[in-house]
């Protein structure tokens, strides 16, 4: 699975990040052509080679004509709608722009639909965020994790007047997300637009693991001496499990999972079973059905699947189609899981297996399957509790202790 690590440890805007993907390998024709493929008329793309702090990094400025002083929502959906961009591109910019706006809207006390955005509104903010979203899907990337940011320190000058860094955009944007403050006198090191992209992007901390691809650096606009003014992007390969069969003091490995869900209360059950089998069939590691109670009092159905997180995207894509729900949540779990293995053994000729597992104190713990014991015992024309106590007892001969 290819990921992407985002390192802004001295600190994340829009440029940046394109600068970053570019010096991975982004095709910087691709990069020329986006105000086109937006319907943004007489905008150019400069591309330069740079060194921040004594690194090479990748520079991208826009060329732009004048532009209305802000834009509504409203027209920003236009451009993304209108635009060549893939469907999730576009699905994962507005939601960029619309969490932009009800930031602003919030922060000013006012209703999305009268928010003018103003430097975040701007047609380089557009192509920041619609390019890095789209770029990082032309470079392959499934996942997106990020490293805590650093928001710089002291005040900048923005369109309501001189406010403390972070702007109040900023600092609400990455509500929930690993921040660090300073170095001191850095200024403005996160903007909004970096903000944004973090918090539509990011998954959270990277995995534990991971197998470095290769590194790219975009350079901000300042150059401060003795620091570099850089974001870092990793590309990776990541298999889905942290420190990949870490054992665990005395047995067991853990294991990075996916966890979907998403609550029903408008569908019939006998749907819901046929969308929590589907969801099986399809490599889902668990299903789980639970009674909830929705809004209104009125009784509802959580979903929540487990599965491994190279399977995520087509199990959620499966959920969303097999049941009623228009949102399905997604997070990162640990599971601790014991080793385990399958024996065979025979009830008078008839094979069943058993599960074994083995416990932290090294002990040993069997289970026959349940398909399996009742086959038999319809086979023998005897009880199925009989059946799994004569697996049981020929599994304790094998030195299989019985569960």
């Amino acid at each position: 699975m290819r990921i992407a690590i985002l390192d802004p440890s001295h600190g994340i805007a829009g440029d940046m990040a394109l600068g970053a993907l570019l010096d991975l390998g982004l095709d910087a024709d691709w990069l020329r052509a986006l105000p086109a493929a937006l319907g943004l008329d007489g905008v150019t793309v400069r591309i330069s080679d740079v060194k921040r702090g004594e690194i090479a990094c990748k520079k991208v400025d826009f060329d732009i004509p004048p532009q209305p002083h802000g834009r509504h929502l409203k027209h920003i959906a236009a451009i993304v709608g209108a635009s060549r961009a893939p469907e999730e591109v576009q699905r994962v910019a507005m939601d960029a722009f619309t969490q932009l706006t009800d930031v602003e809207a919030s922060i000013h006390g006012t209703t999305r639909e009268k928010v003018h955005l103003h430097e975040v509104g701007a047609v380089d903010a557009i192509l920041d965020i619609v390019g890095s979203i789209w770029g990082l899907q032309q470079l392959g990337v499934e996942a997106v994790y990020s490293l805590p940011v650093t928001l710089g320190e002291g005040f900048v000058e923005a369109a309501h007047g001189r406010m403390a860094v972070p702007a109040p955009a900023t600092l609400r944007l990455l509500e929930g997300i690993a921040v660090r403050p300073g170095p001191e006198g850095a200024g403005e090191l996160a903007t909004p637009t970096g903000a944004v992209l973090v918090r539509v992007l990011s998954r959270g901390a990277p995995p534990a693991t991971y197998r470095p691809v290769r590194s790219g650096y975009g350079a901000g606009t300042k150059d401060f001496p003795g620091r570099a003014n850089a974001l870092r992007i990793v590309l990776a390969d990541w298999d889905g499990v942290d420190e990949a069969h870490r054992a665990t003091p005395p047995g067991g490995v853990v294991e990075t999972l996916a966890v979907l869900a998403c609550d029903l209360d408008d569908l019939s059950g006998e749907f819901v079973a046929g969308a929590a089998d589907a969801l099986r069939a399809a490599g889902a590691l668990d299903v789980t059905l639970l009674q909830t109670v929705m809004k209104k009092g009125r009784p509802g159905v959580r979903v929540e699947v487990l599965c491994a997180p190279a399977d995520a995207d087509a199990l959620e894509e499966l959920l969303l189609t097999e049941s009623s729900t228009i949102g399905v949540r997604r997070s990162l779990v640990s599971r601790r899981a014991l080793p385990r293995r399958e024996e065979t053994v025979t009830v008078d000729g008839h094979p069943i297996r058993l599960k074994a597992v083995t416990l932290p104190d090294g002990s040993v713990r069997a289970k026959p399957e349940w398909e399996d014991v009742q086959a038999a015992a319809r086979a023998l024309g005897r009880p199925a509790t009989a059946v799994a106590d004569a697996a049981r007892r020929a599994g304790e001969s094998r030195g299989v202790s019985a569960g």
